[in-house]
């Protein structure tokens, strides 16, 4: 390779050029500041092989990078993939509160499932997962950088399955094990933790009306004094007959 007179190293769908080797001249230029600096001081070049050298790999610098020579042209495909986070399970008190209210307006039985999600933020190329045991119950994938995902799950409160979220992708995994005991209490609770929150919504409206019915009373009182006074300034001004 090193018989060629130049050899270009270029990167992403516009082929910008990120580092050129000009073998007769005996120099190597890098261009790293281009692309908005996503390549700054990490770029080297072997003098030896020509060989591009990426220092501290980000999700950033995943792309399709082409050599080329005065013979050849090669295209590479370079995906790095960012460290996984432990994922989050969490208890849906949304599906908590809407449960409740449907019971209450309503004789059917008690809530026999908990509600829950898995979540996990700023992820890309990954899949989230819940299984039960080894058997997968739902996924999702997401190809794009830097996103939310989430996904629901809904078990009995006394079951005594094994269930966990994991989150991969395809060089490594995280896995986060459901502790049921510890995220799903009993129906009785899951209401009383709803009935809390609308009995502090209710407590608030009520201020509310509290302190609007005492602006009206005090508004009220100070228009009959102003008025009272106008009307004795107006009695005493009247001039007197004998």
């Amino acid at each position: 390779m090193m018989d060629d007179d130049v050899i270009l190293w270029r990167f992403g769908s516009e082929n910008t050029l990120i580092a050129e080797i000009n073998v007769m001249g005996g120099s190597i230029t890098v261009y790293d500041n281009v692309l908005d600096g996503r390549f700054r001081d990490r770029l080297k070049v072997d003098h030896q092989t020509g060989s591009l050298i990426i220092t501290n790999t980000r999700t950033e610098h995943t792309g399709l990078y082409q050599l080329q020579t005065n013979s050849v042209i090669k295209r590479f495909s370079l995906t790095v993939y960012a460290r996984l986070s432990v994922p989050v399970i969490s208890r849906n008190f949304s599906q908590c509160s809407s449960s409740s209210s449907s019971s209450s307006s309503s004789s059917s039985s008690p809530q026999q499932n908990c509600s829950l999600v898995c979540s996990v933020v700023n992820v890309g190329h990954v899949t989230l997962s819940w299984y039960k045991g080894n058997s997968l119950l739902s996924s999702i994938s997401v190809s794009d950088l830097s996103i939310s995902l989430s996904l629901p799950l809904e078990v009995e409160y006394q079951d005594k399955n094994s269930y966990s979220c994991v989150l991969n992708n395809p060089i490594s995994n995280q896995t986060q094990h459901l502790d049921i005991t510890q995220l799903c209490h009993t129906c009785s609770d899951c209401v009383q933790c709803c009935g809390f929150t609308e009995a502090v919504i209710q407590l608030a409206l009520s201020v509310l009306v509290g302190l609007a019915t005492v602006t009206i009373l005090v508004y009220d009182i100070t228009s009959r004094k102003v008025e009272q006074s106008k009307a004795k300034q107006t009695s005493s001004s009247k001039p007197q007959t004998s």
